[in-house]
């Protein structure tokens, strides 16, 4: 069973010594800390350039992976403050020794969910898997021989949840432990506390994906012994039982896709007014006031009235799983999503199916994917081909002159290749929709 007071860790990479809460600066929260190095940090300002899911319009607005994670990070505060509430009132030893506070779990899930996307590529959800797809059908393949089977899935299954952990904690520039973030929140963040392989060997929610390249894996393995997040053996390999807080970090994402995808198809036209608001009605007829409603003019403040009342709704409910299941969840044997218990899981379906036929499978959002794959590909077989020959000596200026204009942003001479490989996805991945089109271009000389 886990415990709360570890699980709240305070501690940061490179601590010698534990943090203790009793002893925090109240103006100044080390959780609070947390949120704030994530907002100011260069890879979380890149999201503003970065697809959700639909291309910028020029037409409308609609939410890029920087808006996206702000509003996700204030659902998982109210997710977070509502269970913290109810779980410092059942052990309330939190408190009294050792000096937590409700609003703790509100700053954790906040923090968490802010940076949840951080490590997601250009191009919305396609750009995972035009890295991935490089690696395992184009050129990338030819090193499939020379990496063991979990670096090599590492490449072939690039993971945005991973490469947003390593992000947050690799040594880079100078820079020791990223940006040292405490445990909880690094905990928190860490939806799928395992490697690539073995792939999905259990229905579990946290075996969906995997949360760690093998660069990263002793650094993982010592925040989950802080924390005492539960180990386990499967197919002989180590996997771990989440986070209880990352159950809320997860809700407040799928809340967030769930109504304002929804919300962003209907400005854009993608999917009838009135037909949408019907699917919103009957997600929040429980707690509509239709004299409110009938008072409303215009559909843009009725589809706003809808939504605040479906994310209150969902917010309420997820917390109320959570708090209904805590043991369970702290014994590491509850296996679903919050949101798949809901009792609006039906209504909740019914949008997403019409979210996945009129916007994810829309023209636009397919001809940007198309894209995506060109130009990540690309950039990884230019990238890759040059370092290859610059470590066998064989480098033509060409390649020296598209390596100099890397910079120091990943370490292309290093003696591994696998760090090599990695490190390269991993820029490629950093790179917004419209630095990466520009630099497609450029190489193509297409622009100068």
């Amino acid at each position: 069973m886990m415990n709360w007071e570890q699980l709240l860790s305070l501690r940061r990479q490179g601590d010698k010594s534990k943090r203790l809460r009793k002893e925090q600066d109240e103006t100044r929260l080390g959780f609070e800390v947390d949120y704030d190095r994530i907002i100011f940090s260069s890879a979380f300002r890149s999201l503003q350039d970065k697809t959700q899911v639909i291309p910028l319009s020029k037409t409308s607005f609609v939410h890029t992976r920087l808006t996206h994670s702000l509003e996700v990070s204030v659902v998982g505060r109210s997710l977070g403050r509502v269970v913290g509430k109810k779980v410092v009132e059942k052990h309330p030893e939190l408190v009294t020794t050792h000096g937590y506070h409700f609003n703790d779990f509100g700053a954790i899930v906040a923090a968490a969910s802010l940076s949840h996307d951080i490590g997601n590529p250009p191009f919305g959800h396609s750009g995972e898997k035009a890295i991935g797809a490089y690696f395992k059908t184009g050129n990338g393949k030819q090193y499939a021989e020379q990496l063991t089977p979990k670096q090599y899935q590492d490449l072939v299954d690039f993971e945005g949840n991973a490469n947003g952990f390593k992000i947050l904690t690799e040594t880079k520039n100078g820079i020791e432990g990223g940006l040292r973030l405490s445990y909880a929140t690094l905990g928190a963040f860490m939806k799928y506390p395992k490697e690539s392989l073995p792939k999905k060997p259990t229905a579990h929610i946290a075996h969906k994906k995997f949360g760690y390249f093998q660069n990263e894996r002793t650094f993982f393995s010592e925040i989950a012994a802080e924390m005492g997040l539960l180990s386990h053996s499967i197919a002989g390999e180590v996997t771990y039982s989440r986070h209880p807080l990352s159950f809320l970090v997860e809700a407040a994402d799928d809340i967030c896709y769930t109504i304002i995808d929804f919300e962003d198809g209907i400005n854009l036209g993608l999917i009838q007014e009135e037909y949408a608001l019907e699917y919103l009605i009957n997600l929040v007829k429980d707690s509509l006031q239709i004299h409110k409603y009938n008072s409303l003019v215009t559909t843009a403040d009725r589809l706003s009235y809808l939504r605040a009342l479906a994310i209150n709704t969902l917010i309420q409910e997820a917390a109320n799983t959570f708090i209904q299941n805590e043991e369970a969840i702290l014994a590491g044997t509850f296996d679903t999503a919050l949101i798949d218990k809901s009792t609006y899981k039906a209504q909740i379906e019914d949008i997403l199916q019409i979210s996945i036929s009129k916007i994810y499978q829309s023209q636009e959002v397919t001809d940007k994917e198309i894209a995506g794959y060109e130009v990540l590909a690309t950039l990884l077989d230019k990238y890759c081909g040059a370092m290859d020959r610059l470590v066998n000596d064989q480098a033509a200026t060409y390649d020296q002159l598209l390596l100099r204009a890397v910079g120091n942003n990943f370490d292309y001479k290093h003696p591994d290749l696998y760090t090599r490989l990695i490190g390269v996805s991993n820029y490629v991945a950093s790179l917004t929709d419209g630095n990466a089109l520009r630099t497609f271009q450029k190489i193509r000389g297409l622009e100068l």
